[in-house]
């Protein structure tokens, strides 16, 4: 076997032209479509025209050129059966060898802002995958080349021996079908997202390789980071790293956690995030005073942390922040000043996140959480303190102050790992009690780490009282508002508790479960 003839239509043409030209000078002969033709006869490469081999025109303005017997009956012909070498013979069709083929740009169509669904549906590629699909099931015979990564090893191989190996035909041939199908769930996406059918019959996703990890959550797990092919606004897929070590699998993960919760603010916030769950919030006239209320609300905690501001970092928020070791700064940009200060810090890792400023939008779309043998799929949890029905269900109201902490607390406890708790005063959190199996151990946990600070503070829960235990606990350390979803059918024994102990509550009618 050898490559005698390449069949070469690509709509990113990077690389054509060396490529092309060393598979010419190995003897290949090139066959080729519409743009990717003229251009190899424009840098004097001979070229056979595809309607030379399909005895057909090109038809509805390129639609129809390369979906004919005489190229797929040449590409799919199993080389050691007699009767497709006879039938091949009998009807005068050549095989062919190698396919070179990438596809029309849907991602970066459907990207644009302005993009129209006319547009979107002409760059649909179906000719490219079709031919794709039928080289790579015959890569016994056939070399496939979807990416022009691959030009280099390919163009040696028939250099040097005439023909791939068939090590690499079977390696580019599952490329192939990785991206044909990373391809149609794009479209698949964006159909049925246009049609409103977000949990359609059969759910099918696709992201890209952004890096390799040297392990998972433990060193025994193997791991690597992909990215959403059409992420947009602030994320962690999109941020850009200026100092430090490799991303891990935990701070990658910590720092979407530390992000989320970040954007729940528009005035200056900083958040301190360990496993996942928020260890010190603040708020404040400015970054530097937002961290500072940040650390303090634990500085035990924060200690290995990660750090999201929603704010320029500057250089005297530099200073405070490079006295304590942190795993990963990150924030919309950093000045030149603070660049200075925290890259003496070798590991520090610091992430630019520019579109963290720009909007409070949470992540939008749907969640995957796998199961064993299978998946749940869910929107993300966007509902704002602004959309929730707030009313006061206790005789006392809340002061205007304990009303902004309680705003500021029920942002906090969103993010926090069910069962959750936080205390806050003086626009900061003082005691986070997550992921507890019941709620009033959480609020102990709360309550216990706040300590004498719990006196005249605020405390928020992600869901409803199941009895006025947890009131009770409050009430003991001096909390004097709480703010909660309601809805229990013992909301009123909860409700009495706090009349009994002086407190306002106040029901949001919306819960945030975080597992």
């Amino acid at each position: 076997m050898s490559v005698k003839k390449a069949l070469i239509s690509v709509s990113d043409k990077t690389g054509l032209i060396p490529f092309a030209r060393r598979l010419a000078d190995a003897g290949v002969e090139i066959i080729s479509t519409g743009g990717t033709a003229a251009m190899l006869k424009e840098a004097g490469i001979p070229v056979i025209g595809i309607s030379e081999v399909t005895g057909f025109p090109e038809i509805l303005d390129g639609r129809v050129k390369t979906l004919h017997p005489n190229i797929h009956s040449g590409l799919l012909a199993v080389r050691d059966n007699e009767t497709h070498r006879q039938q091949l013979n009998d009807l005068q069709i050549e095989t062919i060898d190698l396919v070179v083929v990438n596809l029309y740009p849907f991602k970066q169509t459907i990207a644009k802002p302005d993009v129209t669904f006319a547009e979107a549906i002409e760059n649909i590629d179906i000719g490219g995958p079709t031919m794709l699909r039928a080289a790579a099931k015959n890569h016994q015979y056939v070399t496939v080349v979807v990416d022009a990564a691959d030009y280099e090893q390919v163009a040696a191989e028939i250099e040097k021996e005439g023909d791939t190996s068939l090590d690499t035909r079977r390696r580019l041939a599952a490329k192939v079908f990785r991206h044909t199908a990373a391809y149609d769930a794009l479209i698949s996406r964006y159909l049925s997202e246009q049609v409103g059918d977000f949990l359609p019959e059969s759910y099918t996703v696709t992201y890209e390789k952004a890096q390799d990890l040297r392990y998972g959550e433990n060193p025994h797990q193997r791991a690597a980071f992909y990215r959403e092919p059409l992420a947009a606004g602030a994320s962690i897929a999109r941020a850009e790293q200026l100092h430090g070590k490799e991303l891990s699998y935990n701070n990658i993960n910590d720092a979407d956690a530390a992000l989320a919760i970040v954007r729940e603010f528009a005035e200056p916030a900083v958040v301190a995030v360990k496993h996942s769950n928020p260890c010190g919030v603040g708020i404040g006239a400015d970054i530097r005073e937002a961290y500072q209320k940040a650390y303090e609300a634990d500085p035990v905690s924060i200690f290995g942390g990660i750090v999201a501001a929603n704010r320029p970092v500057d250089r005297d928020t530099a200073l405070l922040m490079k006295e304590t070791f942190l795993e990963i700064i990150l924030a919309p940009d950093f000045t030149e000043e603070a660049l200075a200060v925290l890259t003496e810090k070798k590991n520090l890792r610091l992430l630019r996140i520019p579109a963290l400023n720009e909007s409070r939008e949470a992540a939008q779309g749907f969640r995957i959480a796998p199961v064993a043998g299978g998946a749940l799929v869910q929107e993300y949890d966007v509902k704002q303190l602004e959309d929730a029905d707030i009313r006061v269900v206790t005789d006392k109201q809340p002061t205007a102050d304990e009303l902004a902490q309680l705003k500021f607390a029920w942002k906090v406890v969103k993010h926090v790992k069910s069962n959750a708790i936080v205390l806050a005063r003086e626009n900061m959190t003082i005691g986070v009690g997550a992921g507890q199996m019941n709620r009033v151990g959480a609020a102990n946990i709360a309550i216990a780490q706040a300590g004498e600070k719990a006196k005249g503070a605020v405390l928020a829960s992600d869901a409803f009282f199941p009895m006025p235990d947890t009131v009770e606990a409050a009430a003991k350390a001096g909390v004097t508002a709480i703010i909660q979803p309601g809805g229990s059918v013992r909301d009123q024994d909860s409700i009495d508790a706090c009349n009994r102990h002086g407190i306002a509550m106040v029901f949001t009618g919306v819960r945030h479960f975080k597992h």
